[in-house]
């Protein structure tokens, strides 16, 4: 199962209240492993959860946990403080994910064909269509769709991501986002009314 991947050195001068950025700089400043610990303490089962949500394979979540952790050790001092760091190291897993996928298939054209530009995008599609559905019901219904249309509801609807941060971890623009999300939610209510929907 998931370890940490250095050897904690134990410090009295740090809570588990205190924030990822004090941490953050604490770690940078001293290099002490302890700091880093306490970040994957804090994140690592969401992120495997993430991997094995989009990879649907438990061993590979666990590589991919532990090769995301060793990624955001080594660019933790490009870490800006612009956004949270949870939405900083979400992005990295999303990406690193859906780049394993594209390897593992052969397929570059993963989340590249269905980012298409839209002029004023209008969503049909209440949130709370989504956001009301049950928790047995969601988890069955994102198992079916595409590693692309799951990622942006999750970013979305779990993490809370802005429109504008979405923009940044795809390299798309924000009307390309937009449409992205109103597809992917129509997938959604598409599959949802296949499965659930009473005549």
């Amino acid at each position: 199962m998931l370890i940490n991947l250095l050897n904690p050195v134990v410090t009295g001068n740090i809570s588990e209240s205190t924030s990822d950025a004090e941490v953050i700089e604490k770690y940078l400043n001293t290099g002490n492993s302890h700091y880093f610990n306490l970040l994957y303490d804090r994140y690592s089962k969401k992120v495997y959860a993430k991997c094995i949500s989009l990879l649907k394979d438990h061993a590979w979540a666990e590589d991919a946990t532990q090769d995301i952790f060793v990624k955001i050790l080594l660019k933790l001092g490009d870490f800006s403080g612009k956004s949270k760091f949870s939405t900083w190291l979400y992005s990295i897993t999303y990406n690193y994910c859906i780049d394993l996928i594209r390897k593992k298939k052969k397929d570059p054209s993963i989340l590249v064909d269905e980012f298409r530009e839209g002029d004023d995008v209008e969503d049909e599609i209440e949130d709370s269509f989504l956001l009301e559905t049950s928790v047995t019901r969601l988890k069955v219904i994102l198992g079916e769709l595409a590693v692309d249309d799951k990622s942006v509801l999750l970013m979305k609807y779990q993490d809370e991501m802005s429109i504008k941060e979405m923009c940044d971890i795809f390299d798309k623009s924000e009307s390309a986002i937009k449409m992205k999300i109103k597809r992917a939610k129509e997938k959604f209510v598409r599959i949802y009314n296949q499965k659930y929907k009473t005549a």
